[in-house]
């Protein structure tokens, strides 16, 4: 939460409400983030506590990262009094149309009596299978008046919640695809990704030779520990068309056709290949975990094993340079048994991951709607949802500055957050970006709108500022041993981890 004079009245209400567990943080934006990454992991809402509309504007960015994931959250947004929204006074706004663009549902109260009700039907709507973001907005006075009993709000949202089944003939059409000998591939999104879904397609790949591939943008992924691995379709549109390339059929569970992050000069936005056919297994809304079961049943590939990823310890990079490489051979063979990985590592992100298939059993939770700043409060949300589980924060400099206020959360909740900041002082993913889009060559004047250093940024003190413990690394080695000894403490440490490219930059800039 981060109230303000409308909310003052539920503030004060914390103290009579024990069982509501309040953590401050200092921008909105760490609020909706870490909302989102305690839903993902607990699969039932979390809320927050937000000021007006201004103050749900701060929280926008990452509440469209969770309306992206799927995430049940609940915004509890204040509002000015009945009496004083006529005077357009400097906070006033359209609270209900900035809710809008990230909310499924919105509500704002219209009677004191009604609060009660409105409360337990915004948590209802939040945690309605997938799950949306709902928002309610309370005007001030309606907080301080009476307001009747609190309504009863059933448990929403529930992992093992009875959901939709999928129609038998979704089932038998998609057999029929896999029996046919052409070319298909499953594209898993959603719950799927989490465990027994992900067993189910592992048979059928080992049963039908499907190719087994996963929308890339879901909110969590069950990895590591020996599982079968979907293959993530790329970021890039071209090594995604490569994935795809071939395919005849391409059945969905729980996701949608994919498509380009972007749109480029001369491409398809669509990323299915021309001829291919698109199938429904199981809708967004239905259960695709239960769909893959019975499709592997009418198959006849329930009890095939399916071999999973390669578990053996891997080797550490020892006398290695600091690279995206470097680093993910590092965390495969650092990373706890059921650790929880929040990545927003952008440009470096894909290195680093492809090495953790041999990693211990983790969770996944990836940037989900590419707005900036999700990777340090989704950790936050994690951490307080998990606590029992070391949580991983892998985080680029640059977007890592939108939200560093989630530091200061972290230290102030003793969450056990181990934050690596990998330190290569540009804006990387543009500068890729500024070939792909047309735009010629970097000059001069658009350099400076990539690189971010001049000063570089420091982030041992920014984190040490905050009150957590931070070292910096700039040799394999270094972060090794920086890594191994977080690992087998508890409580927020940072490692800034100085990527040999930019090290490069700085050599070639002082010569």
């Amino acid at each position: 939460m981060n109230p303000g004079t409308s909310e003052m009245q539920f503030v004060a209400a914390l103290d009579r409400v024990p069982e509501m567990r309040a953590v401050l943080c200092l921008f909105e934006g760490v609020c909706s983030g870490a909302a989102d990454g305690y839903a993902r992991m607990m699969r039932r809402p979390a809320a927050t506590l937000l000021h007006l509309g201004p103050g749900l504007g701060n929280a926008l960015a990452n509440l469209h990262n969770a309306r992206k994931a799927r995430s049940p959250v609940v915004n509890i947004v204040g509002q000015h009094t009945t009496q004083h929204l006529r005077y357009d006074a400097p906070l006033s706004s359209d609270v209900e149309a900035f809710a809008r663009t990230v909310s499924g549902y919105v509500r704002t109260v219209e009677r004191a009596a009604d609060m009660g009700k409105e409360a337990a039907a915004v948590i209802r709507a939040a945690g309605a299978w997938p799950g949306q973001v709902a928002t309610l907005i309370v005007p001030a006075d309606f907080s301080w008046s009476e307001a009747g009993q609190p309504a009863a709000c059933e448990p929403a949202c529930e992992p093992n919640q009875a959901r939709v089944r999928p129609p038998p003939e979704s089932i038998r059409r998609a057999a029929s695809v896999l029996r046919s000998g052409e070319p298909a591939g499953l594209l898993l999104g959603g719950s799927t990704l989490l465990g027994a879904g992900l067993e189910w397609a592992g048979k059928l790949a080992a049963g039908t030779g499907v190719k087994v591939l996963a929308n890339r943008y879901s909110g969590r992924f069950a990895c590591g520990g020996g599982r079968f691995a979907a293959l993530r379709l790329p970021y890039f549109p071209e090594a995604a068309e490569a994935a795809l390339a071939g395919l005849k059929h391409l059945i969905l569970v729980e996701s949608q056709p994919p498509v380009s992050f972007f749109g480029y000069p001369g491409r398809r936005s669509d990323l299915v290949p021309e001829g291919c056919s698109v199938h429904v297994l199981a809708s967004i809304e239905e259960d695709g975990t239960e769909a893959l079961r019975a499709l592997a049943e009418e198959c006849e590939a329930a009890s095939v094993w399916a071999p999973g990823s390669e578990s053996s310890q891997p080797a550490l990079p020892s006398g290695a340079a600091l690279t995206p490489d470097a680093i993910g051979r590092a965390l495969a063979g650092l990373m706890p048994e059921g650790a929880i990985l929040s990545e927003e590592a952008v440009s470096s992100g894909e290195a680093i991951l492809r090495r953790l298939s041999s990693a211990p059993a983790f969770d996944l939770l990836p940037v989900s709607g590419g707005a900036i700043g999700q990777g340090l409060p989704v950790a936050v949300g994690a951490a307080v949802a998990c606590p029992d589980r070391k949580v991983i924060a892998l985080e680029a400099d640059g977007s890592g500055m939108y939200t560093p206020q989630s530091l200061w959360t972290m230290a102030r909740e003793k969450l056990d957050v181990i934050v690596v900041i990998l330190a290569n002082r540009r804006y990387r993913i543009l500068e890729i970006e500024m070939g792909r889009t047309g735009a010629g060559e970097i000059s001069r004047r658009a350099n400076e709108m990539i690189d971010i250093g001049r000063p570089d940024l420091d982030w041992v003190k920014l984190a040490e500022g905050m009150g957590v413990q931070a070292a910096r690394a700039t040799t394999a080695d270094e972060f090794i041993a920086q890594f191994s000894a977080a690992v087998k403490q508890s409580g927020p440490i940072l490692i800034e981890a100085v990527l040999i490219e930019a090290v490069l930059i700085e050599a070639v800039t002082s010569k």
